[in-house]
């Protein structure tokens, strides 16, 4: 599968410490573009029909002994039929001795070949994550991200309606801020996203009338969290008197992002409302759902009302 996004390889030999035994060009200039991975014993055996190039190619100890079975001659003749599918890249797992021929196939081709002393599952387990969590699908929300009682915390609302001053008093009040103003958010498995602040502005938020400020700097480095998970969400709008708001939180609202819908809630917003604590009963509140406690539906057990009677009434 590819995607709309790319890591270069020099990115990932520095991230697995790979030992670089080809390559034909300087590492920052051969890009990956597939989060998927590939073990090609089926293609030494010659069965090429769903070979994907663009995926990395690893080689374990299976692999390589299994071409150890033929003679040099038709070990070679393996090889270089797979190599001439020009793979992103192979790599040698465990830290494997392999044969010259290996190298001068690779050079022939020009396929980037690499080496990690990591053993094969360890490596494919970390690489797909890795490249899951680096090419995943994303986009950009204007918001605030925070962590509130190890949840991820996701505020969205119009600008000046005080979502930045209500992250500084999270923060001050022992949470986290992850992101001001902008948030990039990635979609890394079909049941999660995460969410992080653009490099340039990671730390920094912006309060009208003071200006820019350093969170990290100001209230100390464990104020700040570079990544986390986006496990609610939090509109805020200015009050409407003609608006009906839910009071009892017996429908569970969402909001879809990236396909994937993620509880959510509105808060409204007026003079006296302390939206740091409304957040943080909030947080805890979706944490207890998530254990599979509601309480609008023990008191209306406790009361015998039926939940959609309720529903009907609200």
């Amino acid at each position: 599968m590819k995607t709309d996004f790319k890591i270069s390889l020099d990115k990932i030999i520095s991230e697995f410490s790979l030992e670089e035994l080809y390559m034909p060009e300087s590492g920052d200039k051969i890009f990956i573009s597939s989060p998927e991975i590939n073990r090609p014993g089926l293609q030494f055996a010659g069965y090429f029909e769903y070979f994907s190039p663009e995926r990395i190619q690893i080689l374990g100890i299976s692999e390589i002994e299994f071409l150890r079975r033929f003679t040099e001659e038709k070990a070679r003749q393996r090889l270089e039929k797979f190599f001439s599918g020009s793979p992103a890249a192979v790599i040698i797992a465990r830290g494997l001795h392999i044969e010259d021929y290996y190298k001068e196939i690779a050079e022939k081709y020009s396929v980037p070949l690499l080496r990690s002393g990591m053993s094969t599952s360890e490596f494919t387990a970390a690489i797909i994550a890795f490249l899951n969590l680096h090419l995943a699908p994303r986009i950009t929300r204007h918001g605030v991200f925070v962590e509130v009682y190890g949840e991820g915390i996701l505020i969205l609302g119009e600008s000046g309606i005080g979502k930045s001053e209500t992250a500084i008093e999270l923060v001050k009040r022992g949470h986290r801020l992850i992101a001001d103003d902008a948030v990039e958010i990635k979609r890394v498995s079909s049941k999660s996203l995460v969410g992080s602040a653009p490099e340039n502005i990671k730390h920094f938020i912006e309060l009208r009338g003071i200006g820019i400020i350093n969170a990290s700097r100001i209230f100390g480095i464990g104020a700040v969290k570079p990544t986390e998970k986006v496990d609610f969400i939090i509109n805020l709008e200015l009050w409407d008197v003609n608006k009906v708001y839910d009071r009892m939180g017996i429908e569970n609202q969402t909001t879809e992002i990236l396909g994937l819908e993620i509880p959510s809630m509105t808060i409204p917003v007026k003079p006296g409302r302390n939206l740091a604590v409304i957040i943080e009963v909030a947080a805890m509140n979706n944490r207890q759902k998530k254990l599979g406690y509601n309480a609008a539906e023990d008191l209306l057990h406790r009361l015998g009302i039926d939940d959609d009677a309720a529903k009907t009434e609200g």
